[in-house]
């Protein structure tokens, strides 16, 4: 173990992992990291290596006893009523049936359906009924000769995510890294091994989490495949879920106006679209125009009525060009179905990551360090949604006066996130202040400099800065300043 490691245990006792072990344990259990971490952290929370083994084996013992592989339903509902009573670990939905007004469960993995559930629960626990939730959960066989019944009753439920936290404690903590000694816990945290990354691109990882803790934010990556792009969005966090294909309606996604029921922006702190990109898809435009509206004003109507959702957007995909080739021939958003290509949509981007900037992900790349638990850290920055940062930078530094509102909104965004992640108890330097700005304008500006490619009503805007190591410091992404000539008619 090396001092970084010593000092996350210390530091925070009972809330970190090993990294290595989630692989150890997993197995062929196809489950989120999120929920394989909670079972870790009930017994492998510490850096006693004997602990770690048994814990290990606990791990493995409950997945063995308790998890439901699809393959294994008829064996696990045996189970049940041989016994009268088992554990699972399944992911849980929950409907409301009208008819019978009452709340049904069904269990995915089990198969089986028209579990009764409480309203109490319900409300307690509302995501059951958009997506549904991982759970560990006790059944009870109680036969009955009703046809429309099911003999299982649910004897208790518990979605695996952490009760409690001591945020305080968490800001305490934080005062005794350096910032380079936190960036590499977090990296870590989130799987990676931070020797194996330049300081730019653990930035770029950390920006990955900046949904889960600022409301209403709106990003972007493309690149090429194989970097890790929707991990996070399906591994990290119970309050994220990931749309696989990027497509989706408008009622699964905002309101149902048949029903009334709400969606999934009302239910989940991000919502991320995989494979968004293709050309070929072709998207419902009623859909657009009400994530347009949604994107830019944080509401959306459902016929007379206005309702407002804190969810932030995320939209990931792959590009099947070069930099170059896209730069020389088309533009960094030529991967996006038509009418996603829509200026007024993409002007509602707060950062475009550029994936390209990622390696392929290789073996030698995952840690074998201490992270936090990661549904630990994903309640924390939770809670920071309800914090902003964004005037921080504003007592030394000021953004260019021709930078526009919705610039300037997704700049602030940007750096209010990063603050929160890298420097939540608020103790930075001014050049380090300075470095998290200069991070957040390029962001934006790689949104705004292929707006302008495609849409030539909008105007080049001066992105730059005063104060810190002068006045008006020009900001240029990375692909600017290595293929300058791609940018010279825009700027001229």
């Amino acid at each position: 173990m090396n001092e970084l490691d010593k000092k996350i245990n210390d530091a925070f006792p009972g809330l970190v992992v090993r990294k290595d072990l989630v692989k150890t344990v997993k197995g062929n259990a196809i489950v989120p990291t999120y929920v394989l971490e909670y079972l870790l952290g009930q017994y492998c929370a510490t850096s006693d290596e004997t602990s770690i083994q048994s814990g290990i084996e606990t791990v493995r013992e409950v997945l063995r006893k308790h998890y439901v592989h699809r393959n294994e339903a008829g064996l696990i509902k045996s189970t049940i009523k041989e016994k009268g009573r088992h554990k699972v670990i399944d992911k849980i939905a929950a409907v409301l049936n009208e008819k019978s007004d009452a709340y049904e469960l069904s269990f995915s993995n089990l198969g089986i359906k028209k579990v009764l559930v409480d309203s109490d629960t319900i409300k307690k626990h509302p995501k059951l009924l958009v997506a549904g939730v991982w759970c560990i959960s006790d059944l009870e066989w109680q036969f009955t000769e009703d046809k429309n019944s099911t003999p299982y009753v649910l004897g208790a439920i518990k979605p695996i995510q952490i009760s409690h936290f001591d945020f305080d404690g968490y800001i305490e903590a934080r005062k005794q890294f350096t910032s380079d000694e936190w960036v590499d816990l977090l990296i870590q945290s989130v799987g990676f091994n931070p020797e194996k990354l330049s300081r730019r691109e653990k930035y770029l990882q950390l920006v990955r989490l900046i949904p889960f803790a600022e409301r209403n934010y709106n990003l972007i990556e493309l690149g090429p495949k194989g970097t890790g792009k929707s991990h996070i969005y399906s591994e990290f966090s119970p309050h994220g879920i990931l749309i696989s294909g990027g497509e989706v309606t408008v009622p699964k996604l905002f309101v149902n106006n048949t029903t009334g029921k709400l969606g999934l922006v009302g239910y989940w702190d991000t919502v991320a679209f995989d494979e968004f990109a293709g050309k070929s898809k072709k998207p419902n435009s009623a859909l657009v125009d009400i994530m347009k509206n949604y994107m830019a004003n944080k509401s959306f109507s459902r016929g007379v009525e206005t309702l407002g959702a804190e969810a932030s957007m995320v939209f990931v995909g792959n590009t099947q060009h070069t930099l170059e080739h896209m730069l020389k021939h088309t533009d960094l958003f030529s991967e996006l179905p038509a009418i996603y290509r829509d200026s007024a949509f993409l002007d509602r981007l707060h950062f475009y990551i550029p994936g390209w900037e990622f390696d392929m992900i290789r073996g030698e790349m995952f840690s074998d360090g201490y992270g936090f638990v990661v549904d630990y850290l994903a309640e924390i920055l939770r809670s920071f949604r309800n914090h902003d940062f964004a005037n921080l930078y504003t007592e030394q530094f000021a953004l260019n006066s021709d930078i526009t509102t919705r610039d300037r909104d997704a700049i602030n965004k940007t750096f209010s996130g990063l603050m929160k992640i890298i420097f939540p108890h608020e103790q930075v330097s001014a050049e380090e202040i300075e470095g998290l700005l200069r991070f957040s304008i390029e962001g934006r500006k790689r949104v705004k400099d292929q707006l302008i490619k495609i849409d030539n009503t909008f105007e080049a805007v001066s992105f730059g800065y005063s104060g810190g190591s002068g006045d008006g410091n020009p900001i240029k992404t990375t692909e600017e300043q290595k293929y300058p000539q791609y940018f010279e008619e825009q700027s001229a």
